[in-house]
This record gives C-alpha cells, sequence and structure tokens, in this order.
C-alpha cells in the first residue's frame, strides 16, 4: 500500500556494478517505503538478478558507484551475513541444494541468528519445532520435508516453497524475491505467491524480480519498473506491467540506444 509518509528502508541511488570488469548496473535508482511491493521487469541481460545479488552482498559483483542506504545505514559497509540478520532477504532464482545439512537445523540456526539481531531469545529445539510447523501452513509444505537435507531431491516447486518458508521464519524488513516464479507450474505459483502476500505488512516491503506478468496477477505491486541495459528506463503502476504484456519490449531497445548514442556524444562535447 503506497503511503508518501511512510520510512524509507531501501534508497538506492547511481548504483553501479560490474562483474569481472564488465559493467552491469549503470546507475540505478529506487526508493523503497514500508508497506510497499515492487516489480522489477525486463528481459534476460538486463540487470535484474545483479541487482538483488548486489543487494544481498554477492562476493562476485563489485559496486564501482553509487550508494545503498537500509534504513538510513550503509548497506555496502556490510557482510552478506550482516545483511541477512538486519533484516534483508534474498529468494533465489534457483535455490541451491545442501546435502547433509538437515533443512530444520538449517532454519532453526537461520531463525535464531535473525533473532539475536532483534534482540529476541533464542528457540532451543523444542520451541523451534512448533514454530516451523505453525509456519509450514503459510507454503502448505509437508513436515517430512523438515527431515531432509536443505533443498536437495526437491522439485522445483518445493524449493521455491522451502525459500517463502525461510522468509516466514527469518520476518525480513525487505524481501528481494528473484524470480520466484521461474519453473512453477500454476498451482505452486498460487502457493508460493499467496505466501508471499501473507507476510506482506505495513511494516516491511518486498521487491519483484521477474519477466511475467502473471506472477502480478496474483501478488499486486504498488510501483512497476522496467529495467534494461543496467538501468531503470520507465516506472509507473501495475498497470505498466499490463502494458508491457500488450506491447512488449521495442520501445525498451529505441530507448536503451538513444541513451547509449547520448552517452557517445557526451565525451566529444565535454572536450
Amino acid at each position: 500500500m503506497i503511503r508518501p509518509d511512510a520510512p524509507v528502508l531501501l534508497e538506492i541511488r547511481d548504483l553501479q556494478a560490474s562483474v569481472e570488469d564488465q559493467p552491469i548496473l549503470k546507475g540505478v535508482n529506487l526508493t523503497i517505503r514500508a508497506g510497499e511491493v515492487h516489480a522489477v521487469m525486463g528481459r534476460n541481460g538486463s540487470g535484474k538478478s545483479t541487482l538483488s545479488k548486489v543487494l544481498a552482498g554477492h562476493p562476485s559483483y563489485t559496486v564501482t558507484g553509487g550508494s545503498v542506504h537500509y534504513r538510513g545505514d550503509n548497506l555496502l559497509e556490510l557482510d552478506p551475513e550482516e545483511r541477512a540478520r538486519i533484516g534483508l532477504f534474498l529468494g533465489f532464482q534457483y535455490p541451491v541444494e545442501i546435502p547433509g545439512v538437515s533443512n530444520l537445523e538449517f532454519l532453526r540456526v537461520a531463525t535464531n541468528a535473525r533473532r539475536s539481531q532483534q534482540g529476541a531469545e533464542e528457540l532451543d529445539t523444542f520451541a523451534f519445532e512448533d514454530l516451523v510447523r505453525e509456519r509450514l501452513a503459510v507454503v502448505q509444505m509437508d513436515p517430512a520435508f523438515l527431515d531432509r537435507s536443505v533443498n536437495e531431491g526437491f522439485s522445483g516447486g518445493e524449493k521455491k516453497r522451502n525459500e517463502i518458508l525461510q522468509m516466514a521464519l527469518l520476518e525480513p524488513v525487505v524481501a528481494i524475491l528473484d524470480e520466484t516464479d521461474s519453473g512453477l507450474d500454476i498451482d505452486a505459483l498460487r502457493i508460493v505467491a499467496g505466501g508471499v502476500n501473507q507476510l506482506a505488512s505495513p511494516d516491511n516491503a518486498t521487491l519483484l524480480i521477474t519477466h511475467y506478468q502473471r506472477l502480478l496477477e496474483v501478488i499486486t505491486p504498488d510501483y512497476v519498473h522496467v529495467m534494461a541495459a543496467g538501468r531503470i528506463l520507465r516506472s509507473g503502476g501495475k498497470e505498466l506491467a499490463l502494458e508491457l504484456e500488450r506491447t512488449g519490449y521495442d520501445w525498451v531497445d529505441e530507448q536503451v540506444a538513444r541513451l547509449e548514442a547520448a552517452a557517445e556524444r557526451q565525451p566529444l562535447e565535454v572536450g
């Protein structure tokens, strides 16, 4: 829900980043307030997933310019685990399998690390099992998955449900969901989206990264942003996603071409 007076949770200004000296993000600007749902859409290679990984602190990406502030503090100064403890959550497009690590124990340790940051009491094994079984209902997940290794042998839909279960336990302030709809059939999509909707509140915010309008049919965004060539080219309400569904991305190519032409002329004009 849009509240202009709501506190800013994430402030991204002119963010630039590269991987292996290849520039990917070329000046991203985005403000996310409490209670808001933002969707970032765009083709493959537009920089959407890079943005999510840079925000989470992935070591393969180098920030070369700009700033990111989380609740007023410099996010870029923090290690990835510190970002997670203070309430930043990243749901992966392709959740990894961790053989030999109990899903239940992984969730318990992660939850207690987050609770410690919040000043809450650590949960023992029995108290945590009560909590996690309660939260399983959010994603309609079989308790048997708790006894397996993290994501090992899970289907695509089961892995995504497990991610939302993590989100339900960690109670993040800003949740970044990188193509959560990828690889899901319609039933799994509804369950995952239903979980995201249940966890949304006036005190937190969600950043959805997606290719498709279908996710936004079940999670209604307050803002939609179109990304291409490492920049956000256009922002609007949920009607922008419907427009993209009708018209495609041809206008994006034209706008990117204009930006690149202007960038090539700029050194000549300055000189």
